[in-house]
């Protein structure tokens, strides 16, 4: 299995956690809530292995990767009933094989263009909130 020291995603430090939350482990990855809920219910599915690209993975791994994204992006939908879900697989400095995951509405933010990476006006929750985002996805995964 690949490790780069340098990653906050195979770390898991305080780089991680300070802005997601870990829900739980996938098939071949690792589902977190946002911190940040601009977006309701947005999400990161972070590959477990450290990889840059989606192309790295060899069949299997690249189906079970997508079965992951594919997996939390329908209990996303079922939880919050989004309007349509954006995928975002940015990753300019950030070396680690992960997806966005936003849903989003058509009363909401930035409806019919691009989810913005870090708004300008954060919507932050308390822990019970998150607690409770948290548990309505795990219920419809």
């Amino acid at each position: 299995m690949s490790f780069d020291n340098d990653c906050f995603y195979c770390v898991k430090d305080k780089r991680l956690t300070d802005i997601m939350i870990e829900i739980c482990k996938l098939g071949s990855s690792t589902l977190y809530l946002f911190k940040e809920q601009t977006y309701k219910g947005r999400c990161v599915v972070a590959y477990n292995d450290h990889k840059s690209e989606i192309f790295e993975l060899n069949d299997e791994e690249r189906s079970l990767f997508m079965k992951d994204v594919a997996r939390a992006a329908g209990a996303l939908n079922k939880a919050f009933s989004p309007d349509k879900m954006n995928y975002g697989a940015y990753a300019d400095t950030m070396t680690h094989l992960h997806f966005h995951l936003v849903p989003k509405y058509k009363d909401g933010p930035t409806w019919g263009g691009t989810f913005e990476m870090s708004p300008k006006n954060k919507v932050l929750l308390k822990d019970e909130e998150y607690k409770q985002l948290i548990d309505k996805i795990k219920e419809n995964l």
